[in-house]
């Protein structure tokens, strides 16, 4: 693929330091996992926590719903303007600038005497998280450039998205119930220092491209779409996919789209050049990516409200009934990062994803109101499957964009995943509320999550390449 028009010429691009140690380092590992892990817990740790929230700071409902929505509508908008201002100023520095910046929103978060305060903190905390996820791909394919380490490192950095997720509700609980919902956020600020001081000294200074200036018309319209159809789908699990809002929000995210689509075509430096996007490695990948957030995250939800609404569980007692898909992630990642020097990535993703989906399917197979014990298997085989897939297909997106677009490819790679959880969550949660019997909601729900593994198995024989790939010439 040839990039030099948009990238600049390669003198524009200079190489990166050498890293202080070899690449059997962790320490840029631990750096770049602790930011990201802290950005995946704030989506799911403060389900637990709001109810509290809201009476102790007397909080409206639609207070609460912005303290819960506000962080993943400015996270999952601002992706693509992270990994933008990423390539062009170096994702070192746009990667500790977010963490500097979720750190001290997670400060004000935990200080908040009322709704609105908390409301701004939240959405701050949102444009931390969006500065830093899509760097920590490209921190890791810079401090690990050979395909074996790059695939380790990539298999733990996606199993922190699945212990994040999962845990959240655990962590949360253990929190509210002990010392407090403020603790919630406080949690954050020790984390951040470490990471920060970690990225400081142990991560190389990565390579600049100012000849790329930003095109903003193009990030103002993908924010605007991301936005709105987050926000759309996350008021179709309240509303019904049939409300005006729901439909208006979805309608204008797609026109939001579509000028998007226009001004990459038109614009002199696009942050997503159409070259870029044609590669079936990076555009199949990141679909990949949208389908397997779609059946994980989906699963997560639809099952804690069955152990909280249904089996009558504590939110201690439901984060603990989710572990045994917690646990799964971190073992499979590790796993897969071992076996694809070997197999390759296809193999590994295309039997992540059979394996997730027969985990669903064993669940919507079970019956109505089956015993728990029925259901761990299931759970671990969904938990496994798609931390296996995420280290094949994370390696082959990031495989198939030079250099010169790493925080882009990180960014696109994340927003599709985004964009597939927001999704997992609002159907699930529409099955299940306009389902006449509570059971076949859930098993419904369950089933559209076993195709869509399907679908991503499917997607991957011809997406996947079934060798590790090396980085895209500039």
């Amino acid at each position: 693929m040839a990039f030099a028009e948009s990238a600049g010429s390669s003198d524009s691009l200079p190489s990166p330091e050498p890293a202080p140690r070899s690449e059997r380092s962790w320490a840029p590992l631990l750096a770049v996992c602790a930011g990201y892990f802290m950005v995946i817990l704030d989506v799911t740790v403060i389900n637990v926590a709001v109810p509290v929230i809201g009476r102790e700071l007397a909080a409206s409902l639609t207070g609460i719903q912005w303290i819960t929505d506000g962080y993943t509508l400015v996270f999952a908008g601002f992706l693509l303007t992270g990994g933008a201002l990423g390539d062009r100023l170096g994702n070192r520095r746009i990667f500790c600038v977010g963490v500097a910046v979720f750190t001290v929103s997670s400060a004000a978060c935990a200080i908040a005497p009322n709704p609105p305060f908390l409301v701004v903190a939240r959405l701050v905390e949102g444009l931390g998280a969006a500065l830093i996820v899509p760097g920590s791909l490209a921190l890791l394919q810079q401090a690990y450039p050979s395909p074996a380490a790059r695939s380790r490192a990539f298999g733990l950095w996606g199993a922190m998205a699945g212990i994040a997720a999962s845990a959240g509700p655990l962590l949360g609980g253990l929190l509210v119930s002990t010392v407090g919902w403020r603790w919630v956020f406080l949690i954050n600020l020790p984390v951040g220092v470490a990471c920060l001081a970690l990225t400081l000294r142990h991560v190389a200074r990565s390579p600049r491209c100012y000849a790329r200036a930003p095109d903003w018309p193009a990030q103002c319209a993908v924010v605007t779409a991301v936005a709105l159809l987050t926000a759309a789908l996350n008021e179709a699990g309240r509303r019904g996919w049939s409300d005006q809002f729901v439909l208006a929000g979805a309608g204008l995210a797609v026109l939001a789209a579509a000028a998007f689509a226009v001004r990459e075509r038109l614009a002199r430096s696009p942050a997503l050049p159409p070259t870029l996007l044609r590669s079936r490695a990076l555009s199949g990948g990141a679909v990949i990516g949208l389908l397997f957030n779609f059946g994980f995250y989906g699963i997560v939800f639809t099952a804690s409200l069955e152990f909280q609404h249904q089996r009558g569980f504590t939110a201690l007692g439901t984060g603990l009934a989710l572990f045994p898909a917690v646990a799964m992630t971190m073992f499979a990642s590790v796993l897969s990062g071992r076996l694809s020097r070997r197999t390759g990535d296809r193999p590994l993703v295309i039997s992540g994803m059979l394996l997730a989906a027969s985990g669903l399917a064993g669940w919507a197979a079970a019956g109505a109101d089956p015993a728990y014990p029925l259901l761990v298997v299931p759970m671990m085989a969904a938990g496994f499957g798609t931390s296996f897939a995420l280290t094949g297909s994370t390696a082959t997106v990031m495989g198939a964009a030079p250099q010169a677009y790493s925080g882009a490819a990180s960014a696109l790679f994340n927003t599709t995943r985004q964009i597939g959880s927001a999704t997992g969550v609002a159907l699930g949660g529409s099955l299940l509320a306009s389902a006449t019997d509570y059971n076949a909601g859930l098993r419904t729900s369950m089933t559209i999550g076993a195709l869509a593994y399907l679908t991503a198995a499917g997607l991957a024989w011809r997406c996947v390449p079934a060798k590790p790939q090396r980085r895209a010439a500039t």
